[in-house]
């Protein structure tokens, strides 16, 4: 879990720096956290890790990029409608989410994708080193 969550990150960002981003000294860095790697979670605790382990190469990768016009942030979702988590829990056991969620709802992809997308624009360029959580009030 740690190897392909934060090792992972790891590798591929020093690969898109060494190959193009120092260089051209301009670029958009945007990591995938979870809402764990900032709260943790039980019976999670390698997963939960991994994810705060990537939230502190994005903090430190953001001070070190900053000045090379490299931004460098993370998104932290909470629970996701996606299909992993309909295959892995019941119809009741997404009711029980959806009500520790003060939302009421999971959040979606189109959401998530929204997000990396305005990280990843012109309007985003003084934001470097941010984690942003979109869980639905769950962690705040």
């Amino acid at each position: 879990v740690i190897d392909v969550n934060l090792m992972g990150v790891f590798n591929v960002t020093q690969s898109a720096l060494k190959e193009c981003m120092l260089s051209k000294k301009d670029g958009v860095i945007i990591n995938i956290s979870s809402v764990w790697g900032m709260a943790g979670a039980s019976c999670e605790v390698a997963y939960s890790a991994s994810k705060a382990g990537v939230i502190g190469l994005t903090k430190g990768l953001a001070k070190e990029l900053a000045k090379s016009n490299i931004t460098v942030n993370a998104i932290a979702p909470g629970a996701i409608a996606t299909d992993m988590i309909y295959k892995e829990y019941t119809e009741e056991e997404i009711k029980e989410i959806e009500n520790e969620i003060p939302m009421g709802r999971l959040g979606t992809p189109i959401e998530i994708a929204n997000l990396a997308l305005y990280l990843a624009s012109d309007n985003a360029r003084y934001i470097t080193g941010q984690v942003i959580s979109p869980n639905g009030g769950m962690v705040i």
